[in-house]
């Protein structure tokens, strides 16, 4: 059976959509770490601040993170709320709705929250007032807010009660509305034979849950993840992507630490949500030459990826946790740059499997919706509007002496006439479109079983799509 893309981005974060590789493979990126967005030392906060999610709502990004100071210190933990209109440049707003110290001059949105964890809900059905949906609690309480700010009980029982079947809440657990499977999930922390893994539930309502169902990780080694930073990539929203917190317990770099441990930052993917990809096993985000990232706790990826300009994508990372320097930091990758196909001077290429693009889906339709879009109680309409896709972009980079190379075949491999290999194309495109000698348009081909091969030098190929 072909793959139908239609005109998503796909990405090559996996080998979901690649036939034959030869003299090519897979390579992960790593983020690039910029500037210090959040230093936590407003009185409210301190060096146990933490369980970060970053989201964009409009031309707003928001960060919300746990304001917890030091072992001992007198005051609960709260949930906080930082701003920022690039997603660089953070402030705190003085939203006036709790006390500390005797003064409502903070950006306190809740309170004894150690795991306050938002989303900003995607169900088409969502009340106004419910705009925002956040989970809390250890047990699980379910939160809403129509603007992120004011927020309220949906009711005053836990969503999730405690239990032999529903396991632990002792981390960040990660709830949104998978617009593909149309159903809220939450990723949560548990523990299998005293290793802290991921379990994941489903929910129609926010209120009523499956029962938890272990992550599959493949056959790969059975590591502690702390967390799960789980979410659909704003990109490619098919593509579920997770940043877990690798913790190594029992080990200690810095001797004279109070507390043993070591973590890194993961990297991995799932088209379903339950089965995961963990090809790369190595750090995304590492410790690196701090030291004070070499302690307990530290290199928690935050929940959310974000843009933050036309060719790039921000993530966030705490660092230096149980110290007074405790903080939010802001790296970069280019837009789709997780993975990509990548050959060396050596040169290789890869074809995909067969592949159908510009699809038109037809689906069966009664009663009021039927009579709004055909003017009768029962018809048949067209689901997706794509119109005419013209051209195939992809997300490339060469050296100076590399290129890649691109030719279209029929479903059994043999090039289409028009469509034979190109010739060098070379540079660093987001969003560059492939063009032969006869032009660059691909719209007779929609609706067809192709393939698309590569051919590279010292060159990656990170992403693709058929556009208008």
């Amino acid at each position: 059976m072909p793959r139908f893309i239609n005109d998503r981005r796909e990405l090559f974060v996996d080998d979901w959509l690649i036939d034959t590789m030869d003299g090519v493979a897979l390579e992960m990126h790593r983020p690039q770490p910029r500037e210090v967005a959040i230093q936590f030392d407003a009185p409210w906060e301190g060096s146990t601040s933490a369980y970060v999610t970053v989201l964009q709502d409009g031309d707003l990004y928001r960060a919300y993170y746990r304001g917890s100071g030091a072992e001992g210190q007198r005051h609960p933990s709260f949930a906080c709320c930082a701003e920022s209109h690039d997603g660089i440049v953070w402030t705190r707003p003085n939203l006036g709705l709790f006390e500390f110290n005797g003064s409502k001059e903070n950006n306190i949105v809740w309170v004894g929250a150690a795991n306050f964890a938002p989303f900003l809900d995607a169900n088409p059905g969502a009340k106004p007032e419910e705009r925002y949906k956040a989970t809390v609690g250890s047990p699980f309480m379910a939160l809403a807010s129509p603007d992120g700010i004011h927020w309220r009980k949906v009711q005053e029982q836990p969503a999730i009660p405690y239990g032999p079947h529903h396991g632990a809440f002792d981390s960040q657990n990660v709830a949104f509305w998978d617009t593909e499977r149309g159903h809220y999930v939450l990723f949560k922390r548990e523990y299998r034979m005293g290793i802290r893994t991921i379990t994941r539930c489903a929910s129609l309502d926010f209120l009523n849950w499956s029962h938890p169902e272990w992550l599959d990780f493949g056959d790969t080694p059975e590591e502690q993840l702390y967390t799960s930073a789980a979410t659909q990539y704003f990109g490619a929203p098919h593509i579920r992507l997770a940043f877990p917190k690798r913790f190594v317990p029992e080990r200690q770099a810095v001797p004279e630490h109070p507390s043993p441990g070591l973590s890194d930052g993961i990297f991995m993917t799932s088209r379903d949500g339950l089965h995961w990809d963990r090809r790369f096993m190595e750090a995304f985000v590492r410790p690196g030459r701090d030291r004070e990232n070499w302690t307990d706790r530290n290199m928690m990826i935050a929940c959310g990826v974000v843009p933050t300009g036309p060719d790039e994508i921000s993530l966030f990372y705490t660092e230096h946790y149980r110290h007074p320097t405790c903080r939010l930091r802001r790296a970069t990758l280019r837009m789709d740059g997780f993975v990509s196909v990548h050959a060396g001077c050596a040169g290789g290429e890869f074809v995909t499997k067969p592949l159908v693009f510009g699809r038109e889906e037809y689906e069966e339709v009664t009663g009021e919706r039927a009579m709004r879009l055909t003017g009768r109680p029962e018809g048949i309409v067209r689901r997706d509007r794509l119109g005419p896709l013209s051209h195939l972009s992809v997300n490339y980079a060469t050296s100076a002496v590399g290129h890649l190379r691109v030719e279209i075949q029929d479903a059994d491999g043999h090039p289409i006439e028009g469509y034979e290999l190109t010739g060098d194309i070379y540079g660093d495109e987001v969003d560059g479109a492939i063009s032969w000698p006869g032009g660059a348009d691909v719209s007779r081909l929609a609706g067809r079983p192709i393939r698309l091969r590569f051919v590279l030098k010292d060159a990656d190929v990170y992403a693709i799509r058929f556009r208008k």
